[in-house]
C-alpha cells in the first residue's frame, strides 16, 4: 500500500506492506483524513514519532473478525491503553501512561491506504452525516471533553482565547451551554466566523480596558 511516511525529518510517499490486523483489530481503508496543528508539529519534531502520520479520518472496515462492523463508515479513538494500570483499572484509558497513540506515538496513522484500530476504538458513523464532516469528530470530542472537566452554567461568562481550528469547534460546543460566550481571536476572516455561526467575536485590539467589560457584560 502507499502511505505517507515520517522519518529523520523527512516525509515521503512510499510503499510498504498493508498491516494485518490482530484477532481484535479491524481493517479500514481510509475516505478522509484531517491535517491538525499535531501532525505538523510532528514534522517540527514533536513526540520524536517516526512512522505513518495523521490520526483524523473516517473510513471504511474492510476486514474484521465480526460480521457486525463489516463495511461500516466508522471514525474511532486514538489513544490505545495497555489495559491493566491503574488508570486503566480506574476507567481512565485515554491517560495511560504506558499508551500508544494513532499517528502520534508507537501506531502508525492512517494517512496510508488501510490502517488497523482495536474494534473498541471503533464509532460508527450515521448515514446521514457526511463523510467530509465526520473526519471532525476527534478534534470535537476534544473540545467536548471540556464539559467533563469543568461545569458551565447557562449564566457563567465564558471567555475563549484563541480562533484557530479547535477553538472554532470549542466555540462550537459553548455555544449550547452558555449564552455570555466572548471570543478574543486576531485574524479577521476566523472572527467573522465565529460571527456568522452566531458566537460573539472580537480582536484583541477591541478586547481592551472599559471597552472589555462592556462588551462581555453587555454581549455586544
Amino acid at each position: 500500500m502507499k502511505a505517507l511516511y515520517f522519518k529523520n525529518n523527512l516525509l515521503q510517499l512510499i510503499e510498504t506492506e498493508t498491516p494485518n490486523p490482530r484477532n481484535d483489530e479491524v481493517l479500514i481503508r481510509p475516505l478522509y483524513s484531517g491535517i491538525c496543528n499535531t501532525d505538523l508539529e510532528i514534522l517540527k519534531g514533536y513526540m520524536n514519532f517516526q512512522g505513518i502520520i495523521g490520526h483524523e479520518f473516517v473510513g471504511i472496515v474492510e476486514k474484521s473478525p465480526t460480521a457486525e462492523w463489516l463495511g461500516k463508515t466508522v471514525v474511532g479513538e486514538i489513544n490505545f491503553s495497555c489495559g491493566s494500570c491503574f488508570y486503566c483499572n480506574n476507567s481512565l484509558g485515554n491517560h495511560c501512561p504506558h499508551r500508544t497513540v494513532l499517528g502520534i506515538q508507537e501506531k502508525d496513522g492512517v494517512m496510508a491506504e488501510y490502517l488497523t484500530l482495536p474494534i473498541k476504538n471503533l464509532h460508527l458513523v450515521p448515514e446521514e452525516v457526511d463523510w467530509t464532516k465526520s473526519i471532525f469528530t476527534e478534534p470535537l470530542a476534544a473540545a467536548c471533553e471540556i464539559l467533563e472537566q469543568i461545569q458551565i452554567f447557562p449564566n457563567d461568562e465564558v471567555l475563549l482565547i484563541g480562533d484557530g481550528k479547535l477553538a472554532q469547534l470549542i466555540g462550537r460546543v459553548l455555544q449550547h451551554h452558555t449564552t455570555n460566550l466572548m471570543v478574543v481571536g486576531k485574524h479577521p476572516s476566523k472572527i467573522e466566523l465565529f460571527r456568522k455561526h452566531g458566537i460573539n467575536a472580537v480582536s484583541l485590539g477591541e478586547f481592551t480596558g472599559e471597552s472589555a467589560s462592556f462588551r462581555f457584560s453587555k454581549g455586544g
